[in-house]
């Protein structure tokens, strides 16, 4: 009995180029998410969240304060509940790539 594997180089191709984007992708997500249960006043910690490249960066002197929980708006913080939203993000698209 012989066995014969092919592989469709277009299709591995497609898949490589696909995960190539997808850190870019997550954070990019994760980032909005981040933003909108970032505990709001008169919006400063918002105005002065930024998305630089895959890093999410908060500059603002309480950002650790709001972090840690001290606002009864997000009493987990912002990093907790976006590094869980963030595994979500990320499955979701590996099941895409998958189908």
């Amino acid at each position: 009995m012989i066995f014969s594997i092919t592989t469709n180089t277009k299709q591995v191709k497609r898949l490589l180029d696909d995960l190539e984007d997808l850190p870019r992708e997550v954070v990019k997500e994760a980032y909005k998410f981040y933003k909108d249960i970032t505990p709001i006043n008169k919006g400063n910690a918002r105005r002065k969240t930024y998305l630089r490249g895959t890093k999410i960066e908060s500059r603002y002197p309480y950002a650790g304060e709001l972090d840690d929980g001290k606002s009864p708006q997000a009493p987990e913080g912002m990093t907790k509940p976006t590094i869980k939203e963030m595994k979500k993000i990320f499955d979701k698209k590996i099941d895409r790539l998958n189908r």
